[in-house]
């Protein structure tokens, strides 16, 4: 049984961390929340006071935090996790960050003779309850094979995009290309929609044919077209559209970097900034961009 510290139990963190439970491993929990840390308890998990506490004795430490300020805050300085793990630990942080954050951590950690690679996650909340996340991995490969056995209870697919960093580089991609195809999507079903056609029937056309994406293959943006997703739940319960803009400015600071052009993904980030500025979207599911479009 692998000793685990889990770190950052929210939306995505919290169904994670049950399914390490699931496969019988000891898992001690931190959250700033404590009716999450509670949650985990009765779920099984061992409760610490802090993540120096939640660390001590540690295997292996898995973070899932909002952003890159929380990670270093985290991991860095006098009392950061790298200066109370056990040097044969390794560290395992999921957050979606910026890849120069994780390469900060990752070089510091190394400088410490601490294991750190950077491994964020795709497919959901649903992914995480279920434990069908991919897992993005960047960092040396023996850390990263050392990684596999405790990611693989918690996702179905895990690649290794390259170096320290990578993974983060990899996952903004993913997500930059995620957001032009909601709002595409989202866009299409309400062009149908104020033609009077119905959106099943849309749906089910394009699924079939060319216009066939993930959004509307696993997470359509039209509320009563599919169940169990968040367009069906009053956009509740997802990936937050406040989360998708923080993704957004990622890329466009990772393409920015390079020279690369982004003309899809600007304009994405246009309508999500001004739908998150409309209603009170910052918290409802990044599918709900499909009320931007609509005729009225």
């Amino acid at each position: 049984m692998t000793q685990i510290a889990f770190i950052g139990l929210g939306n995505m963190g919290g169904p994670m961390a049950r399914n390490l439970l699931k496969h019988n491993q000891h898992v001690t929990v931190f959250d700033l929340m404590p009716e999450a840390v509670d949650a985990l308890v009765a779920a099984g998990a061992h409760k610490a006071g802090s993540p120096q506490e939640a660390v001590a004795g540690a295997d292996v430490v898995v973070t899932m935090l909002p952003a890159a300020a929380h990670v270093k805050s985290l991991y860095l300085g006098e009392d950061g996790l790298l200066a109370h793990v056990d040097k044969s630990a390794l560290l395992i942080d999921c957050s979606t960050i910026d890849a120069q954050s994780a390469i900060a951590v990752g070089e510091q950690a190394k400088q410490a003779g601490i294991a750190f690679i950077d491994a964020p996650v795709s497919g959901g909340v649903g992914g995480a309850a279920a434990g069908t996340l991919t897992f993005i991995m960047g960092g040396r490969e023996a850390d990263v094979e050392r990684a596999r056995p405790v990611l693989s209870m918690m996702g179905a697919n895990l690649f290794r995009a390259g170096d320290l960093g990578a993974g983060q580089i990899a996952k903004v991609c993913n997500n930059m290309l995620l957001s032009v195809l909601m709002a595409g999507t989202s866009e299409a079903l309400q062009l149908a929609i104020a033609n009077g056609l119905d959106p099943k029937v849309m749906s089910d056309i394009m699924l079939q044919s060319s216009g066939c994406n993930w959004a509307l293959q696993k997470y359509n943006p039209c509320p009563g077209v599919m169940d169990n997703v968040p367009s069906s739940n009053g956009y509740q319960g997802g990936f937050m559209v406040k989360l998708m803009n923080k993704d957004l400015t990622l890329a466009m600071d990772t393409a920015a970097q390079v020279g690369a052009a982004t003309p899809m993904a600007s304009a994405a980030q246009a309508l999500y900034r001004l739908h998150q500025g409309q209603s009170n979207n910052a918290d409802k599911d990044f599918s709900s961009i499909f009320n931007l479009f609509a005729k009225d």
